[in-house]
């Protein structure tokens, strides 16, 4: 069906709607890096969320790696696309924009086959349970409430908040918290690894008190020895999670034996290629997997993932990815369902909003 003619990058930082912060760090924007990849008339899109150092990157080494290859085979491109990168790293800039041109090529392959993306990936779940994310730190206890009630009232039956920028804070919030989303739905905590492991440990017995099953990022991501500790020790019940930084297949090796949950981010983790990957991986380590964040494409690609927990409906890419694309699914009884009547993706490029926020 002929060979990837040309590979276009947008770099667009879109400003948040309010101030917002977790346990480490905060922020007033975000940048998605958009890549479309056309063969012939059909045109696949992708991206990821880094900054615009990744479309750099994209222009001056992926993008003749890729052009002029067979549009139908993702995988080969991804490859080449590694090789391309050697001298940059396997991880970081190097691996979200491989990530943004392999989901692109993802797309277009669908396309051009006019399957969607996860009859492609060959999908063995009808949908991908999500978890409604976001609770930031610098939220008010309106603001907070307002959120995690908002996704309670679209049928989401979890909802995850930050916690761990000021922990003296974090019991008021908690309560708050569970307040407005009632007693049945499940409350998940994200510490982005703000603690240390004996701070973690105690903080995770407070966090069980109102009612907390998952607990993200305890501790930073590479301290794995930290992170099996908790997931050992942790209250009953109680889940370990993280990955969402887990760039390559031997990241998710090295976490796999030391979390309750393994997180890779399909925009971080070398693509759909890469996702597909890791969830073998998980299968063969009997882990359960959670996707982090995209949630546009992570409806099609977690499909195929046979240990599949659920995704992440976070707030800022819920937000963008409405603004810069048609298309989008929409929750449905706490689940997102690709929209299998649709090639590809099935999201379609606003090209003026997309030329409005690009650098």
């Amino acid at each position: 069906m002929g060979t990837i003619d040309e590979v276009k990058v947008w770099a667009c930082t879109i400003p948040t709607d309010a101030p917002e912060s977790d346990g480490t760090l905060a922020w007033d924007s975000t940048t998605i890096v958009v890549v479309e990849a056309r063969s012939g008339a059909t045109t696949g899109l992708g991206y990821t969320y880094g900054s615009s150092a990744c479309a750099t990157l994209i222009e001056d080494k992926l993008r003749d790696v890729v052009v002029g290859r067979a549009a139908l085979v993702p995988r080969a491109a991804w490859q080449a696309m590694r090789r391309a990168t050697r001298n940059e790293g396997a991880g970081g800039t190097a691996a979200m924009a491989i990530s943004a041109v392999d989901i692109a090529l993802w797309d277009l392959a669908a396309r051009l086959r006019e399957i969607p993306v996860c009859a492609l990936a060959g999908a063995v779940h009808a949908g991908v349970p999500i978890y409604g994310s976001g609770g930031f730190c610098s939220y008010s206890d309106e603001q907070l409430a307002g959120q995690l009630a908002g996704w309670v009232q679209q049928g989401i039956p979890r909802v995850k908040m930050k916690v761990a920028r000021d922990p003296q804070a974090d019991r008021h919030r908690l309560a708050v918290a569970r307040e407005a989303i009632g007693p049945d739905t499940e409350l998940y905590v994200d510490a982005n690894g703000a603690f240390d492991r004996t701070q973690a440990l105690a903080w995770a017995f407070v966090y069980d008190g109102f009612g907390v099953r998952y607990l993200e990022e305890p501790v930073t991501s590479d301290d794995l020895e930290g992170l099996r500790l908790l997931r050992d020790r942790a209250p009953a019940g109680m889940a370990i999670a993280a990955g969402e930084y887990t760039y390559t297949l031997d990241d998710a090796k090295r976490m796999a034996g030391c979390v309750g949950v393994q997180q890779a981010d399909v925009t971080r983790c070398g693509g759909i290629t890469g996702l597909l990957r890791i969830g073998a991986l998980c299968a063969a380590h009997h882990v359960p997997f959670s996707a982090h964040c995209a949630p546009a494409v992570s409806a099609h690609a977690c499909t195929a993932i046979e240990t599949l927990a659920h995704c992440e409906y976070f707030h800022d890419h819920v937000r963008i990815e409405s603004m810069l694309f048609d298309g989008v699914p929409e929750p449905d009884g706490g689940e997102l369902r690709p929209d299998r009547s649709r090639p590809g993706l099935g999201l379609e490029l606003k090209r003026a909003a997309v030329e409005r926020h690009a650098a």
